[in-house]
Protein backbone atom coordinates (compact mmCIF):
# COMPACT_ATOMS: atom_id res chain seq x y z
CA UNK A 1 0.00 0.00 0.00
CA UNK A 2 1.25 3.47 -0.88
CA UNK A 3 2.03 6.06 1.74
CA UNK A 4 3.91 9.34 1.78
CA UNK A 5 6.67 7.92 3.98
CA UNK A 6 7.49 5.25 1.43
CA UNK A 7 7.40 7.87 -1.32
CA UNK A 8 9.89 10.06 0.51
CA UNK A 9 12.08 7.03 1.19
CA UNK A 10 12.02 6.15 -2.50
CA UNK A 11 12.95 9.70 -3.48
CA UNK A 12 15.92 9.61 -1.09
CA UNK A 13 16.97 6.27 -2.53
CA UNK A 14 16.57 7.64 -6.05
CA UNK A 15 18.85 10.57 -5.32
CA UNK A 16 21.54 8.16 -4.15
CA UNK A 17 21.35 5.67 -6.99
CA UNK A 18 20.03 8.02 -9.70
CA UNK A 19 23.37 8.45 -11.50
CA UNK A 20 23.75 4.68 -11.78
CA UNK A 21 20.21 4.22 -13.08
CA UNK A 22 20.78 7.05 -15.53
CA UNK A 23 23.95 5.42 -16.74
CA UNK A 24 22.01 2.20 -17.24
CA UNK A 25 19.38 3.86 -19.41
CA UNK A 26 21.99 5.80 -21.35
CA UNK A 27 24.08 2.72 -22.10
CA UNK A 28 22.10 1.60 -25.18
CA UNK A 29 22.63 5.00 -26.76
CA UNK A 30 26.28 4.25 -27.44
CA UNK A 31 26.17 0.49 -27.45
CA UNK A 32 26.50 -1.91 -30.35
CA UNK A 33 22.69 -2.13 -30.39
CA UNK A 34 22.68 1.20 -32.18
CA UNK A 35 22.13 4.81 -31.23
CA UNK A 36 18.77 5.70 -29.72
CA UNK A 37 16.86 8.35 -31.63
CA UNK A 38 15.99 11.66 -30.03
CA UNK A 39 14.15 14.74 -31.24
CA UNK A 40 15.21 18.36 -30.93
CA UNK A 41 12.60 21.07 -30.28
CA UNK A 42 11.87 23.40 -33.18
CA UNK A 43 9.69 26.46 -33.45
CA UNK A 44 6.34 26.11 -35.18
CA UNK A 45 3.89 28.30 -37.09
CA UNK A 46 0.74 29.46 -35.35
CA UNK A 47 -1.28 28.42 -38.41
CA UNK A 48 -0.05 24.85 -37.93
CA UNK A 49 -0.97 24.50 -34.26
CA UNK A 50 -4.03 26.71 -33.79
CA UNK A 51 -7.47 26.77 -35.42
CA UNK A 52 -8.01 29.87 -37.59
CA UNK A 53 -10.55 31.28 -35.13
CA UNK A 54 -7.93 31.59 -32.40
CA UNK A 55 -5.11 33.15 -34.40
CA UNK A 56 -6.71 36.57 -34.56
CA UNK A 57 -9.71 38.38 -33.19
CA UNK A 58 -11.20 41.85 -32.82
CA UNK A 59 -8.50 43.16 -30.49
CA UNK A 60 -5.57 40.76 -30.89
CA UNK A 61 -3.40 38.66 -33.18
CA UNK A 62 -1.11 35.75 -32.31
CA UNK A 63 2.34 36.10 -33.86
CA UNK A 64 3.18 33.41 -36.37
CA UNK A 65 6.30 32.09 -34.62
CA UNK A 66 5.41 29.71 -31.80
CA UNK A 67 8.34 28.79 -29.55
CA UNK A 68 8.44 25.16 -28.44
CA UNK A 69 10.78 23.45 -26.00
CA UNK A 70 9.41 20.00 -26.68
CA UNK A 71 6.52 20.12 -24.22
CA UNK A 72 4.57 23.39 -24.29
CA UNK A 73 3.96 26.16 -26.80
CA UNK A 74 4.91 29.75 -25.98
CA UNK A 75 2.89 32.40 -27.79
CA UNK A 76 3.42 36.12 -28.29
CA UNK A 77 0.17 38.01 -28.74
CA UNK A 78 -0.14 41.55 -30.08
CA UNK A 79 -3.25 43.32 -28.84
CA UNK A 80 -4.82 46.75 -28.64
CA UNK A 81 -3.74 46.75 -25.00
CA UNK A 82 -0.10 45.73 -25.33
CA UNK A 83 2.01 42.67 -26.08
CA UNK A 84 1.44 39.51 -24.05
CA UNK A 85 3.49 36.33 -23.81
CA UNK A 86 1.92 33.16 -22.51
CA UNK A 87 2.93 29.51 -22.31
CA UNK A 88 0.45 26.72 -22.95
CA UNK A 89 -2.50 26.21 -25.30
CA UNK A 90 -4.93 26.37 -22.40
CA UNK A 91 -3.24 29.51 -21.09
CA UNK A 92 -3.60 31.11 -24.54
CA UNK A 93 -7.33 30.45 -24.51
CA UNK A 94 -7.51 32.08 -21.10
CA UNK A 95 -5.57 35.11 -22.36
CA UNK A 96 -7.90 35.53 -25.34
CA UNK A 97 -10.87 35.64 -23.00
CA UNK A 98 -9.05 38.22 -20.88
CA UNK A 99 -8.37 40.41 -23.90
CA UNK A 100 -12.09 40.33 -24.67
CA UNK A 101 -12.83 41.33 -21.08
CA UNK A 102 -10.30 44.19 -21.19
CA UNK A 103 -11.98 45.51 -24.35
CA UNK A 104 -15.37 45.32 -22.66
CA UNK A 105 -14.11 47.13 -19.55
CA UNK A 106 -12.53 49.86 -21.65
CA UNK A 107 -15.94 50.43 -23.26
CA UNK A 108 -17.54 50.62 -19.81
CA UNK A 109 -15.05 53.33 -18.81
CA UNK A 110 -16.17 55.52 -21.73
CA UNK A 111 -19.67 55.85 -20.33
CA UNK A 112 -20.98 58.87 -18.46
CA UNK A 113 -22.27 56.56 -15.73
CA UNK A 114 -18.76 55.29 -15.08
CA UNK A 115 -17.30 58.78 -14.89
CA UNK A 116 -19.98 59.79 -12.39
CA UNK A 117 -19.31 56.70 -10.29
CA UNK A 118 -15.57 57.26 -10.38
CA UNK A 119 -16.00 60.87 -9.28
CA UNK A 120 -17.97 59.77 -6.24
CA UNK A 121 -15.48 57.01 -5.41
CA UNK A 122 -12.52 59.38 -5.76
CA UNK A 123 -13.85 61.45 -2.88
CA UNK A 124 -13.25 58.53 -0.52
CA UNK A 125 -9.80 57.46 0.64
CA UNK A 126 -8.52 54.20 2.04
CA UNK A 127 -5.28 53.73 3.96
CA UNK A 128 -3.44 50.40 4.05
CA UNK A 129 -1.04 50.51 6.96
CA UNK A 130 0.86 53.76 6.65
CA UNK A 131 0.39 54.16 2.88
CA UNK A 132 -2.34 56.51 1.79
CA UNK A 133 -3.85 55.19 -1.43
CA UNK A 134 -4.12 58.41 -3.37
CA UNK A 135 -4.58 56.36 -6.53
CA UNK A 136 -6.18 53.12 -5.35
CA UNK A 137 -6.48 51.61 -8.81
CA UNK A 138 -2.77 51.85 -9.65
CA UNK A 139 -1.69 50.95 -6.12
CA UNK A 140 -3.66 47.73 -6.01
CA UNK A 141 -2.68 46.77 -9.56
CA UNK A 142 0.98 47.35 -8.81
CA UNK A 143 1.35 44.53 -6.30
CA UNK A 144 3.46 41.97 -8.21
CA UNK A 145 2.05 38.44 -8.08
CA UNK A 146 0.18 39.54 -4.97
CA UNK A 147 -3.09 40.65 -6.46
CA UNK A 148 -4.48 37.24 -5.54
CA UNK A 149 -4.29 38.12 -1.87
CA UNK A 150 -4.77 41.89 -1.83
CA UNK A 151 -7.76 41.66 0.46
CA UNK A 152 -6.86 38.42 2.24
CA UNK A 153 -6.35 40.05 5.62
CA UNK A 154 -7.77 43.43 4.74
CA UNK A 155 -9.24 44.23 8.15
CA UNK A 156 -5.85 44.05 9.86
CA UNK A 157 -4.27 46.44 7.36
CA UNK A 158 -6.77 49.29 7.36
CA UNK A 159 -5.95 52.00 9.87
CA UNK A 160 -7.70 55.12 8.63
CA UNK A 161 -10.79 56.13 10.55
CA UNK A 162 -14.02 56.81 8.71
CA UNK A 163 -15.56 60.22 8.90
CA UNK A 164 -19.17 60.86 9.91
CA UNK A 165 -21.55 59.10 7.56
CA UNK A 166 -18.77 57.08 5.85
CA UNK A 167 -18.50 53.30 5.80
CA UNK A 168 -15.51 51.96 7.70
CA UNK A 169 -12.39 51.63 5.57
CA UNK A 170 -12.43 47.87 6.04
CA UNK A 171 -16.01 47.69 4.80
CA UNK A 172 -15.13 49.87 1.84
CA UNK A 173 -12.20 47.68 0.82
CA UNK A 174 -14.23 44.51 1.29
CA UNK A 175 -16.94 46.04 -0.88
CA UNK A 176 -14.38 46.72 -3.64
CA UNK A 177 -13.12 43.15 -3.36
CA UNK A 178 -16.65 41.75 -3.58
CA UNK A 179 -17.52 43.98 -6.52
CA UNK A 180 -14.36 42.96 -8.33
CA UNK A 181 -15.11 39.26 -7.89
CA UNK A 182 -18.65 39.77 -9.15
CA UNK A 183 -17.40 41.76 -12.13
CA UNK A 184 -14.85 39.11 -13.09
CA UNK A 185 -17.44 36.34 -12.81
CA UNK A 186 -19.86 38.19 -15.07
CA UNK A 187 -17.11 38.70 -17.64
CA UNK A 188 -16.02 35.06 -17.41
CA UNK A 189 -12.42 35.74 -16.36
CA UNK A 190 -10.22 34.73 -13.44
CA UNK A 191 -10.31 37.41 -10.75
CA UNK A 192 -6.86 36.24 -9.57
CA UNK A 193 -5.25 36.32 -13.02
CA UNK A 194 -1.64 37.53 -13.26
CA UNK A 195 -2.64 39.70 -16.24
CA UNK A 196 -1.78 43.17 -14.90
CA UNK A 197 -3.74 44.99 -17.62
CA UNK A 198 -6.88 43.03 -16.79
CA UNK A 199 -6.31 43.61 -13.08
CA UNK A 200 -6.08 47.37 -13.54
CA UNK A 201 -9.31 47.49 -15.52
CA UNK A 202 -11.15 45.27 -13.03
CA UNK A 203 -9.90 47.37 -10.12
CA UNK A 204 -10.94 50.59 -11.82
CA UNK A 205 -14.52 49.55 -12.55
CA UNK A 206 -14.87 47.72 -9.21
CA UNK A 207 -13.82 50.90 -7.40
CA UNK A 208 -16.47 52.94 -9.22
CA UNK A 209 -19.20 50.37 -8.56
CA UNK A 210 -18.38 49.62 -4.92
CA UNK A 211 -17.73 53.15 -3.67
CA UNK A 212 -19.35 55.25 -6.36
CA UNK A 213 -22.79 55.63 -7.83
CA UNK A 214 -22.29 53.06 -10.59
CA UNK A 215 -24.09 49.71 -10.36
CA UNK A 216 -22.74 46.57 -11.98
CA UNK A 217 -25.89 46.11 -14.03
CA UNK A 218 -25.53 49.63 -15.45
CA UNK A 219 -21.77 49.23 -15.94
CA UNK A 220 -22.15 46.02 -17.92
CA UNK A 221 -25.30 46.96 -19.81
CA UNK A 222 -23.36 47.52 -23.06
CA UNK A 223 -21.56 44.19 -22.60
CA UNK A 224 -24.46 41.89 -21.80
CA UNK A 225 -23.21 38.42 -20.88
CA UNK A 226 -19.64 37.13 -20.70
CA UNK A 227 -17.04 39.11 -22.59
CA UNK A 228 -17.15 38.46 -26.31
CA UNK A 229 -14.16 36.34 -27.30
CA UNK A 230 -13.19 33.54 -29.62
CA UNK A 231 -13.19 31.11 -26.70
CA UNK A 232 -16.44 30.24 -24.96
CA UNK A 233 -16.37 29.67 -21.22
CA UNK A 234 -16.67 26.04 -20.10
CA UNK A 235 -19.25 24.78 -17.62
CA UNK A 236 -16.51 24.03 -15.10
CA UNK A 237 -15.05 27.51 -15.53
CA UNK A 238 -18.44 29.07 -14.90
CA UNK A 239 -18.95 26.96 -11.78
CA UNK A 240 -15.51 27.97 -10.53
CA UNK A 241 -16.20 31.64 -11.22
CA UNK A 242 -19.38 31.35 -9.17
CA UNK A 243 -17.34 29.99 -6.24
CA UNK A 244 -14.68 32.68 -6.61
CA UNK A 245 -17.39 35.33 -6.75
CA UNK A 246 -19.14 34.11 -3.61
CA UNK A 247 -16.16 33.58 -1.31
CA UNK A 248 -13.26 35.93 -0.46
CA UNK A 249 -9.69 34.54 -0.43
CA UNK A 250 -9.58 33.86 3.31
CA UNK A 251 -12.79 31.83 3.18
CA UNK A 252 -11.51 29.89 0.14
CA UNK A 253 -8.34 29.11 2.04
CA UNK A 254 -10.28 27.82 5.02
CA UNK A 255 -12.48 25.66 2.81
CA UNK A 256 -9.48 24.25 0.93
CA UNK A 257 -7.63 23.54 4.19
CA UNK A 258 -10.59 21.60 5.56
CA UNK A 259 -10.98 19.59 2.36
CA UNK A 260 -7.28 18.73 2.23
CA UNK A 261 -7.30 17.51 5.82
CA UNK A 262 -10.40 15.41 5.06
CA UNK A 263 -8.36 13.72 2.31
CA UNK A 264 -5.64 12.79 4.80
CA UNK A 265 -3.25 15.62 3.96
CA UNK A 266 -1.43 16.71 7.11
CA UNK A 267 -2.01 20.21 8.44
CA UNK A 268 1.63 21.14 7.81
CA UNK A 269 1.59 19.96 4.20
CA UNK A 270 -1.73 21.67 3.52
CA UNK A 271 -0.42 24.93 4.95
CA UNK A 272 2.75 24.76 2.85
CA UNK A 273 0.65 24.21 -0.25
CA UNK A 274 -1.82 27.01 0.52
CA UNK A 275 1.06 29.37 1.35
CA UNK A 276 2.97 28.54 -1.83
CA UNK A 277 3.78 31.75 -3.77
CA UNK A 278 3.25 30.19 -7.21
CA UNK A 279 -0.38 29.28 -6.55
CA UNK A 280 -3.29 31.71 -6.58
CA UNK A 281 -6.61 30.97 -4.85
CA UNK A 282 -7.84 29.86 -8.28
CA UNK A 283 -5.07 27.26 -8.68
CA UNK A 284 -5.60 26.01 -5.14
CA UNK A 285 -9.37 25.79 -5.40
CA UNK A 286 -9.29 23.95 -8.74
CA UNK A 287 -6.70 21.48 -7.49
CA UNK A 288 -8.44 20.82 -4.19
CA UNK A 289 -11.85 20.41 -5.82
CA UNK A 290 -10.37 18.06 -8.43
CA UNK A 291 -8.66 15.91 -5.79
CA UNK A 292 -11.79 15.93 -3.65
CA UNK A 293 -13.69 14.43 -6.58
CA UNK A 294 -11.41 11.35 -6.33
CA UNK A 295 -13.39 10.15 -3.34
CA UNK A 296 -11.44 7.65 -1.24
CA UNK A 297 -8.33 7.68 -3.44
CA UNK A 298 -5.10 7.03 -1.57
CA UNK A 299 -1.95 9.04 -2.19
CA UNK A 300 -3.48 12.44 -2.78
CA UNK A 301 -1.04 13.78 -0.22
CA UNK A 302 1.83 12.58 -2.44
CA UNK A 303 0.49 14.66 -5.29
CA UNK A 304 0.26 17.76 -3.07
CA UNK A 305 3.84 17.12 -1.99
CA UNK A 306 4.92 16.97 -5.63
CA UNK A 307 3.00 20.17 -6.39
CA UNK A 308 5.24 22.05 -3.95
CA UNK A 309 7.98 21.90 -6.61
CA UNK A 310 6.16 24.54 -8.71
CA UNK A 311 8.29 27.66 -9.06
CA UNK A 312 6.29 29.83 -11.47
CA UNK A 313 2.85 30.25 -13.02
CA UNK A 314 3.60 27.83 -15.85
CA UNK A 315 4.47 24.97 -13.50
CA UNK A 316 1.51 25.86 -11.27
CA UNK A 317 -0.75 25.53 -14.33
CA UNK A 318 0.91 22.20 -15.12
CA UNK A 319 0.08 20.70 -11.73
CA UNK A 320 -3.43 22.18 -11.82
CA UNK A 321 -3.99 20.55 -15.22
CA UNK A 322 -2.77 17.20 -13.87
CA UNK A 323 -5.36 17.40 -11.08
CA UNK A 324 -8.04 18.31 -13.63
CA UNK A 325 -7.06 15.32 -15.78
CA UNK A 326 -7.37 13.03 -12.77
CA UNK A 327 -10.83 14.40 -12.06
CA UNK A 328 -11.78 14.05 -15.73
CA UNK A 329 -10.66 10.42 -15.85
CA UNK A 330 -12.62 9.67 -12.70
CA UNK A 331 -15.71 11.14 -14.36
CA UNK A 332 -15.30 9.71 -17.86
CA UNK A 333 -13.48 6.39 -17.46
CA UNK A 334 -13.56 5.01 -13.93
CA UNK A 335 -12.80 5.57 -10.25
CA UNK A 336 -9.18 6.17 -9.24
CA UNK A 337 -8.05 4.21 -6.22
CA UNK A 338 -4.44 5.26 -5.66
CA UNK A 339 -2.06 8.02 -6.77
CA UNK A 340 1.70 7.59 -6.82
CA UNK A 341 4.53 9.88 -7.90
CA UNK A 342 7.75 8.59 -9.42
CA UNK A 343 10.23 11.03 -10.91
CA UNK A 344 8.39 13.50 -13.17
CA UNK A 345 5.34 11.28 -13.62
CA UNK A 346 2.08 10.91 -11.72
CA UNK A 347 0.52 7.43 -11.77
CA UNK A 348 -3.15 6.88 -10.95
CA UNK A 349 -4.33 3.32 -10.45
CA UNK A 350 -7.97 3.00 -11.57
CA UNK A 351 -10.60 0.42 -10.72
CA UNK A 352 -10.84 -0.64 -14.37
CA UNK A 353 -7.29 -1.99 -14.24
CA UNK A 354 -5.72 0.95 -16.09
CA UNK A 355 -2.89 3.04 -14.70
CA UNK A 356 -3.44 6.61 -15.82
CA UNK A 357 -0.46 8.90 -16.50
CA UNK A 358 -1.78 12.48 -16.86
CA UNK A 359 0.43 14.59 -19.15
CA UNK A 360 -0.70 18.19 -19.78
CA UNK A 361 1.42 18.76 -22.90
CA UNK A 362 0.72 20.89 -25.97
CA UNK A 363 2.98 18.75 -28.15
CA UNK A 364 5.38 16.27 -26.64
CA UNK A 365 8.47 15.07 -28.49
CA UNK A 366 11.02 12.43 -27.52
CA UNK A 367 13.90 14.58 -26.33
CA UNK A 368 17.05 13.15 -24.80
CA UNK A 369 15.83 14.24 -21.38
CA UNK A 370 12.48 12.52 -21.89
CA UNK A 371 14.33 9.44 -23.10
CA UNK A 372 16.17 9.32 -19.78
CA UNK A 373 13.59 10.35 -17.20
CA UNK A 374 10.42 8.67 -18.50
CA UNK A 375 11.91 5.14 -18.70
CA UNK A 376 13.38 5.58 -15.20
CA UNK A 377 10.02 6.56 -13.74
CA UNK A 378 8.23 3.74 -15.58
CA UNK A 379 10.79 1.16 -14.42
CA UNK A 380 10.49 2.30 -10.80
CA UNK A 381 6.69 2.21 -10.79
CA UNK A 382 6.52 -1.16 -12.53
CA UNK A 383 9.03 -2.61 -10.05
CA UNK A 384 6.72 -1.55 -7.21
CA UNK A 385 3.59 -2.72 -9.06
CA UNK A 386 4.57 -5.81 -11.08
CA UNK A 387 0.99 -7.04 -11.53
CA UNK A 388 -0.20 -3.94 -13.39
CA UNK A 389 0.01 -4.25 -17.16
CA UNK A 390 -2.20 -1.61 -18.79
CA UNK A 391 -0.97 2.00 -18.92
CA UNK A 392 -2.54 5.03 -20.60
CA UNK A 393 -0.97 8.48 -20.92
CA UNK A 394 -3.69 11.11 -21.28
CA UNK A 395 -2.20 14.08 -23.15
CA UNK A 396 -4.06 17.37 -23.43
CA UNK A 397 -2.53 17.98 -26.87
CA UNK A 398 -0.49 15.65 -29.07
CA UNK A 399 2.82 13.79 -29.20
CA UNK A 400 5.20 13.10 -32.05
CA UNK A 401 5.28 9.79 -33.88
CA UNK A 402 8.60 8.89 -32.25
CA UNK A 403 7.29 9.76 -28.77
CA UNK A 404 4.26 7.55 -29.33
CA UNK A 405 6.51 4.68 -30.49
CA UNK A 406 8.85 5.02 -27.51
CA UNK A 407 5.96 5.17 -25.07
CA UNK A 408 4.55 2.04 -26.69
CA UNK A 409 7.86 0.26 -26.06
CA UNK A 410 7.39 1.10 -22.39
CA UNK A 411 3.91 -0.41 -22.49
CA UNK A 412 2.07 2.92 -22.51
CA UNK A 413 -0.80 3.74 -24.85
CA UNK A 414 -0.98 7.48 -25.60
CA UNK A 415 -4.44 9.06 -25.67
CA UNK A 416 -4.24 12.47 -27.34
CA UNK A 417 -6.41 15.60 -27.23
CA UNK A 418 -8.13 14.72 -23.99
CA UNK A 419 -9.02 18.42 -23.68
CA UNK A 420 -11.95 17.41 -25.90
CA UNK A 421 -13.10 14.92 -23.25
CA UNK A 422 -12.08 16.67 -20.04
CA UNK A 423 -13.19 20.16 -19.03
CA UNK A 424 -10.23 22.35 -18.10
CA UNK A 425 -10.40 25.75 -16.46
CA UNK A 426 -9.49 28.59 -18.84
Amino acid sequence: MFNLGLQQKWLKHFLLIGPFILAFFQFPIHSAMGAQKFEVPTNENASDVLPPGLISGKSYRVRNTVVSYGYMHTYTVDSDFGVFEVTGDLALRKLIREIGAIAALREVKKSEAYMAGLKTAASKSVEFGSNLMTDPVDTISGVPKGVARVFENVKTGLTAKAGPGEDSKAEQALAVSSSKRDLAARLGVDVYSSNSVLQKELNSVAWATALGSLSLSVALAPVGGPAVAAVSITRMSQQLNDVLREYPPQRLRQMNQEKLQAMGVTSDLATRFLDHPSYTPTHETVMVQSLEALSGARGRDAFIQMALSADDEESANFFMNIAETLRGYQSKAGPIGEISVYGPLTFAKAANGVVLIPLPLDHGIWTERAGQRVPMAMAAYKAANPDLKKYEAWVTGTVSKLARQEMAKLGVQVVEKVDKRVEYIY
